[in-house]
């Protein structure tokens, strides 16, 4: 038995869910718990739990973030079964295929949920959660402020980013972002996963894909682009942006962007892992223009 088991089963008993007997810890999540669990009678369950909820709200997001993928987006996600401060159960989905089939539908798929979302504004009614922390969601009517400001500045106060960026690195980041202008193209808002790392793609049980995980908000379609770009997906997944690019008509000069766009997912890994794989090189290697020269 590890650890997970019991909280889970913990967490279950005390929601109602007095007949699971038994959880099985699930692979995979970073920021909390998890497991599959089997109700008597037969009913299969994904259950997440926080040791210690980075705020009451946590799930709730993250139960609204599925909800509204699916009912805006059109995107396929997990059933909310119960959403609590300490306790989140999902229906149960599968490991993704990894065939270009696959791949060819999750480029659909979010074809349909950028280019059917569009806002005219930055941001979400409501903060929510990236990992374990807060993803600041203000109503913003410029991208690029939004982007600067909510999505990499506010990095720079956690303890791990401090500790990893020297004072050059921060001010380099800071002309970065005064230059963003210069470097992205202007971009309308669209619904966003927000954390759509390759972990975070599943599937249905008949094959379709499906989402995990959401920290949504409204802002550019390309970070959720940089963030699976970032996570080295499967060589099958290589369709997926070649089909998605010629769906929304995508420029060619979309690789050579997203460095700055996975500067936002760089900094929440060091701000919340130990050891951080490697993105505050990362980090340092993109900013690395924007030093101080003597």
């Amino acid at each position: 038995m590890t650890e997970a088991t019991p909280l889970l089963l913990a967490r279950l008993h005390a929601a109602g869910l007095t007949d699971v007997g038994a959880v099985e810890p699930a692979a995979g999540g970073l920021a909390a718990t998890a497991g599959l669990a089997r109700r008597a009678d037969g009913t299969p369950l994904f259950v997440k739990a926080f040791g210690e909820p980075p705020a009451d709200d946590a799930f709730a997001a993250e139960a609204e973030g599925l909800a509204v993928l699916r009912e805006r987006g059109g995107v396929v996600t997990p059933d909310v079964l119960l959403a609590e401060r300490d306790l989140l159960v999902l229906s149960v989905l599968r490991p993704r295929p990894d065939t270009k089939a696959f791949w060819e539908e999750c480029a659909h798929a979010f074809a349909r949920l950028h280019t059917a979302t569009r806002h005219d504004r930055f941001g979400w009614h409501r903060d929510n959660w990236l990992g374990r922390r807060r993803q600041v969601n203000t109503w913003t009517d410029d991208g690029f402020e939004f982007f600067a400001r909510h999505r990499l500045l506010r990095w720079l106060e956690e303890p791990r980013v401090r500790g990893a960026l020297d004072a050059a690195d921060r001010r380099a980041l800071e002309r970065l972002c005064d230059r963003l202008p210069e470097l992205l193209p202007e971009r309308p808002a669209c619904l966003t996963h927000g954390d759509l790392w390759a972990q975070n793609v599943m599937a249905t049980p008949d094959g379709r894909p499906a989402l995990i995980d959401p920290a949504v908000s409204y802002t550019w379609a390309e970070v959720d682009l940089a963030h699976l770009w970032t996570t080295a997906p499967p060589p099958e997944a290589r369709v997926f942006f070649e089909m998605y690019a010629e769906l929304t008509g995508l420029d060619d000069g979309w690789r050579e962007r997203m460095p700055v766009l996975q500067l936002r997912q760089h900094l929440a890994v060091i701000a919340q892992f130990e050891p951080d794989w490697g993105a505050a090189d990362q980090v340092r290697a993109t900013l690395a223009p924007f030093r101080s020269r003597p």
